[in-house]
This record gives C-alpha cells, structure tokens and sequence, in this order.
C-alpha cells in the first residue's frame, strides 16, 4: 500500500507550532516570525511535505492565478513577453495559466478561463468583447489588453506610443532620401496596426508626402511574404518599406534578398516595429522601433495586483514611450 501523504497537522506536530503558523509559512506575504517559519520548513522538509495550493484556494477564496490568453506565439515578441510576465508574477506569489485561442473563440476560452477562478486576465495578441469583458468587471476579475487596445471595452490596455512609433519610421526614412516609401499592414483590425499606420502616414504628411503603396501582410510571415511580392512586382516599386512588426520584416527582407535579389538598403531600405531580440542578428540587422516588453509588463502587473489587491475594477491605459533603433537595413539620414 502506499504511504499517506503528510499533511499540515503532521508538520505543525512535528514542528511543535499550531497548525495556523504552517498555513501562515505556505501563504506568499503571510506574518511568520523567522524562528517559526524555520521550524515549519524543517519539519516539512522532514516529512517530504508539500502545501496543496488547490485546497488552500478553496479555503481561502484566493486562487492566486492569472490567466494569459494569447491567440498566436509566432510574433517572437509574445514568448518574450510570456516568459517576463511568468517570472515578474512570481515574484508577486502568483502563478500564470496560459491558453491558446483563436480569432472568434476569445469569449468561450475567457469563459473557461473563469472556471479556474483566476483573480485577473491577460490577453496577448487576442482581445474579448465589451460584453464579456464588463461581466469580469462586475465579479471583480480585472482584465488587461497587453500590447492592444478597445476603446469600446471597460478593460484596462497597456501599449506602447504606437502612433509615435510609426512617426519616427517616417522621418527616419524621409530623412534618408526615400521618395517612394510602401507599407505592409499588419491585422486590419488590430489597435497596434491602426495607430502604427497612423502615426506612419502623420509623419509622412509632416514633410508633405504620403505612402506610395501599400500591401497587407496580417501580422503572419506568409502574408508577409505574398505582401512583399505583390508590392514589389511593380515597375515604380518602392524604396523604401516599412513593415507593421518584425516578424514580418523578417520575412519581407528574405523575400527581397533571396527572390528577388534586391539588396538591403542599396536598392530598399526595411524598417520594422518591436525590436525582437533576432531584429539584431547579423543576417537582419533591422532597424525599428523598441516597445519595451520590461516596462509594459510592469505596467501591467501593477494595474493587475493593484486592482486585485483593493478589489476594485477600474480601467486604465498605459503607454510606454517608443524609441528609434537604428541599424543597417535602411538607409541612414546624411546628417546622422
């Protein structure tokens, strides 16, 4: 037969405390003087004891879970920012649960998500409904649009300065000398797009100019590549492109380089938008604009454990400032 798992009345006996000091040892931010916790974890270390978080959930009301809902990981912006969120949580006494969604079946996760009585919701490249997200408002669970945002909805967004962003690229490459300048779109409908191309075509307008052409690419390599293709079979093809995020960049710079034998930024210069950590490999060298994954991940866990904490939903916006970095894959302003 097997062997019972010990329990929290064993290590308090064996320890010698009551049974609270063991509740209180295993609860993150809980008071314990340095004596007893040592005893406690002694004693469990001992017995090969370890606190069932399912059932101290129950008892406690506090699951301390965060779900992360994320529609796509190829955007190599999003593993980053899953992997910073996880560890800055932690640090905080919680834990992420991760789910994968597609277009269109965001409220039917986000519906499951609450059967795990999370205490607040993050969603990454994937945005619920206005609905839905005033139903969580109502119970309390905070929900924060990471790296997008829906005036529409109740829920609180943290983005970076898109619509600056877009207008740096665009006196970038105007400063450069490039008179035919493309765009390649990402999703239609994403906030990200919407404010990037914004920006894009204010700082085109500031120095009189407009977009030559534009293709969209739908936040996807392929899409990125076929958008690459239809905009450069053109015989007034652009010299220049800037390209909704990084991914793909990357995948309109191979187009260019490895289809069409078009030299990068000799014959078209390639800005992106993230400044993913392969923005800075040799083989890209990519200039573009940095959102600072750091910053919006402190954002949002301050908005998340700050409303969790005073049980009090309310919405706000962060913005992070963006930045210009410059490498080789465009063609720099004679007077940088």
């Amino acid at each position: 037969m097997n062997k019972s798992a010990p329990t929290s009345g064993d290590v308090a006996k064996l320890a010698k405390v009551s049974q609270s000091a063991v509740s209180r040892t295993f609860t993150p931010g809980a008071s314990v003087s340095a004596e007893t916790r040592e005893k406690v974890l002694k004693a469990a270390r001992e017995l090969g004891y370890r606190p069932n978080a399912l059932a101290r959930a129950m008892i406690s009301g506090r699951s301390r879970l965060i779900a992360m809902m994320v529609a796509y990981l190829d955007n190599q912006f999003y593993p980053i920012v899953l992997e910073k969120l996880s560890r800055a949580l932690q640090d905080q006494g919680y834990q992420v649960l991760l789910f994968m969604t597609e277009t269109g079946k965001q409220d039917r996760v986000v519906q499951r998500i609450l059967e795990y009585q999370v205490e607040g919701v993050v969603m990454a490249s994937a945005t619920l409904s206005s609905t839905l997200a005033r139903e969580c408002a109502k119970t309390g669970i905070p929900v924060v649009l990471f790296n997008r945002y829906v005036p529409s909805s109740p829920a609180s967004s943290v983005t970076s300065d898109n619509i600056e962003g877009g207008r740096l690229l665009a006196r970038f490459l105007v400063e450069g000398g490039h008179e035919r300048i493309a765009f390649i779109a990402g999703a239609e409908d994403s906030s990200t797009n919407r404010d990037r191309e914004a920006g894009f075509f204010k700082g085109l307008a500031e120095h009189g100019m407009t977009v030559w052409a534009r293709a969209v690419g739908g936040y996807n390599f392929e899409g990125a590549a076929a958008a690459a293709r239809e905009l450069f079979s053109r015989k007034d093809r652009p010299d220049a492109v800037f390209v909704a995020n990084d991914h793909m960049a990357f995948s309109v710079m191979d187009v260019l380089r490895g289809e069409l034998d078009l030299r990068i930024p000799e014959d078209v210069s390639v800005v992106g938008y993230d400044d993913v950590p392969e923005a800075a490999w040799k083989g890209y060298d990519l200039t573009t604009i940095s959102q600072s994954s750091q910053n919006m991940i402190e954002a949002t866990v301050s908005i998340l454990l700050e409303q969790i904490e005073k049980r009090v939903v309310k919405k706000r916006a962060a913005v992070v400032p963006s930045e210009l970095i410059v490498r080789s894959s465009a063609r720099k302003p004679k007077n940088s």
